[in-house]
């Protein structure tokens, strides 16, 4: 078989597969092709059509927008202007290559107005058309030139303005835009859906294009459904009241429509770049709602209107800067059990390795089991996971159409999965715990707290080591590990003898740590780090706090009956008493120093320490800070007063010189201390 025939087979295969995928995405609201894999599917055939030109025909996707409008309870809609589709960028060489092209075409003159950077939101587009500054009409965007009116169901989002406010819209406007759900709407939608026996939807983007094109408009007003506007159509040379994009999504916000936030006008193309790398790397992470990339447009409109369209189809003048997609498709392969340092029994997914957002997922929180049952979840299930707060991923849910009948339902553990100990639950709280102190799956987790930054601040004790201790039998809970010698520690496989010394020299500096530290260290239920503070401030003494009654320790505020029942219980606790009785044999130090001075060198001052510091641990240039009146900070903001650097002090240290913070090192920090 010759390559021509090979090619013409190909992309007639492939033509098949991107037709179906777009009429389960556009008409179906049921996708079973993930974005990625579209994508790919779609540049192969770009790349056969372009290297084989005769294998090109009229109804390629390839010249389409979306899918065919198929016949419905819905009336066809044709929009002012043909609602386009973008080309797309994986990356900035294709950025760049994309603004080659357009250079080529209006040479310099994009660099008077630069570009206008958009988020891309993961929704379903639909244009609203205003005459008069009155909404009348509501469409999809079906194939691009003939949607479907969806009028009655557009008019009962709230985002939605039923009339335009302030002044100077055209008489006749097609506002484009996306409708959208946020992530906490969309899991409460999901939970009422399982309280009420019926199907979930797979993420919020199908749920939304599903919402738009129901029969009823009071089954639409009860989804979570949001609106942002980004684009618009006038009929012929109608005159518009702006020169740019940027003015455009300004007039658009004047007028009453909500328009997506982290928009930017980026000069040249590096400081585009700029953007879209912090868009990807951290905005992402923090938005409430799906964007898949971000969307770059030249800026100026006359340019637009030069650039023009290819193919009816593609504007020349704007491109998606895509980014790996942060909800991706996967199998939750089984559900695990954790006891945590507390006793809390965690459940957490194990999936077939995925990629999301840059990273390979390989499991995923679930938090309780409670949360398990409302999202319905069982093993065997294709569930969508997201990565949520920068790193930490987290399951949408599962997709109940893909289930073969073969799926497991979860039950929640009746006793610890490695005591056997029966487990509680606390009437007030979901969560369930092993009561068992001295179960082993405590222990890991217990001593990785205890150890932790925030708590005893102990330096080379990472997981692997502690299990290292553990298995050898040299310690059996955080007390031991102050009677640990360093010949015990070089004995241990990977340790060598300077390195088993500064660990001992590590654990010895950390008796040094004050009663607060230690009380978050050791894991009382209920009891944080701040939690921990209150307790040392207002008692003193580990002496005094265990003196203390049940009714002395409510009457803090700040302490609630909850933790002072647990706090008593603690102290009180046998085993509890031996662990406290090996500190005090070891010399910890179990007393809080006084408060923060009222005249402290930072007295009322937020500061943010970044880096490795030359001599000091974070915790302890933290209590140097809050005992001279300042209050430490995770990130730098214009209310910033002060940046501590060390070494490897990255974004933080970039933001701060950008907004003008002051940045000092650790050598001026003592040196403010001791003035």
């Amino acid at each position: 078989m010759t390559a021509a025939v090979n090619a013409a087979a190909r992309a007639t295969e492939l033509r098949r597969l991107l037709e179906k995928a777009a009429h389960e995405y556009y008409v179906l609201d049921k996708p079973k092709l993930s974005d990625a894999a579209y994508d790919k599917l779609f540049r192969e055939l770009q790349a056969l059509e372009r290297d084989h030109p005769e294998l090109r025909v009229g109804d390629s996707p390839t010249n389409r927008v979306g899918a065919a409008v198929t016949e419905s309870h819905l009336t066809k809609y044709t929009h002012l202007v043909p609602m386009a589709s973008l080309d797309n960028a994986f990356d900035e060489t294709e950025l760049a290559e994309w603004q080659e092209r357009v250079t080529k075409l209006v040479g310099d003159a994009v660099g008077r107005d630069g570009y206008c950077c958009e988020l891309k939101i993961d929704g379903a587009a639909v244009s609203l058309t205003y005459r008069d500054g009155k909404l009348v009409t509501g469409a999809t965007r079906g194939n691009g030139t003939v949607g479907e009116d969806v009028t009655a169901n557009i008019r009962t989002i709230a985002d939605v303005p039923g009339h335009l406010e302030g002044e100077g819209w055209p008489e006749v406007i097609e506002i484009r835009g996306e409708i959208y759900m946020t992530f906490d709407g969309f899991e409460r939608m999901n939970a009422d859906r399982v309280k009420a026996g019926e199907e979930v939807f797979a993420n919020p983007r199908n749920s939304a294009a599903g919402a738009l094109r129901q029969k009823d408009p009071r089954e639409t007003a009860r989804k979570p459904l949001r609106f942002f506007g980004y684009a618009f159509a006038v009929p012929g040379n109608a005159e518009l009241p702006f020169r740019t994009q940027w003015e455009l999504l300004e007039s658009l916000a004047a007028w009453g429509v909500p328009v997506a936030p982290h928009r930017k006008r980026c000069p040249t193309l590096d400081a585009v770049n700029e953007w879209a790398r912090d868009l990807e790397s951290t905005t992402r992470a923090t938005l409430p709602f799906a964007i898949d990339g971000g969307v770059v447009k030249v800026n100026q409109l006359t340019l637009q209107s030069e650039l023009g369209v290819v193919g009816g189809r593609v504007p020349r003048w704007a491109i998606a800067r895509k980014f790996a997609p942060d909800i991706a498709e996967t199998t939750l392969l089984d559900i695990e059990v954790q006891v945590g340092r507390t006793g809390a029994l965690t459940p957490r997914a194990v999936l077939a390795p995925v990629e999301v957002g840059g990273a390979t997922i390989n499991y995923a929180t679930l938090h309780n089991f409670e949360l398990v049952a409302e999202k319905d979840l069982r093993i065997g299930d294709t569930v969508l996971v997201k990565r949520a707060g920068e790193v930490i991923p987290q399951i949408l849910g599962p997709i109940p159409e893909r289930r073969t009948g073969e799926e497991r339902v979860v039950r929640a553990p009746t006793h610890c999965p490695v005591c056997g100990t029966a487990v509680v639950r606390d009437d007030e709280e979901v969560a369930t715990y092993c009561p068992n102190v001295t179960c082993a799956g405590r222990r890991l987790e217990a001593l990785a707290h205890f150890t932790s930054r925030d708590a005893m601040d102990i330096r080379g004790l990472s997981h692997q080591r502690l299990e290292q201790l553990l298995a050898a039998g040299l310690v059996e809970d955080a007390g031991d590990l102050y009677s640990l010698t360093a010949e015990q520690i070089a004995g241990l496989e990977r340790f060598a003898e300077r390195s088993a010394e500064q660990l001992v020299a590590a654990i010895e500096a950390s008796k040094q740590q004050p009663l607060s530290r230690l009380l978050n260290a050791v894991g009382i239920r209920h009891v944080g780090a701040e939690s921990a503070k209150l307790l040392a401030r207002a008692f003193g003494t580990l002496d005094a706090l265990e003196a203390a009654t049940v009714e002395e320790l409510e009457a803090l505020h700040g302490v609630g009956e909850t933790m002072a029942h647990a706090v008593h219980d603690w102290v009180h606790d046998a085993s509890v008493q031996k662990l406290l009785a090996k500190f005090r044999a070891a010399a910890l130090r179990l007393d809080e120093p006084r408060s923060a001075a009222a005249d402290g060198a930072f007295k009322g001052m937020k500061i943010v320490l970044t880096g490795t510091l030359p001599t000091l641990s974070r915790g302890q240039a933290t209590e140097l800070v809050e005992n001279a009146g300042g209050k430490v900070t995770s990130s730098v903001s214009k209310a910033t007063d002060l940046v501590v650097a060390g070494e490897e002090a990255g974004s933080k240290l970039e933001k701060a010189q950008q907004l003008g913070v002051t940045v000092i090192d650790e050598a001026e920090l003592l040196r403010r201390l001791a003035t």
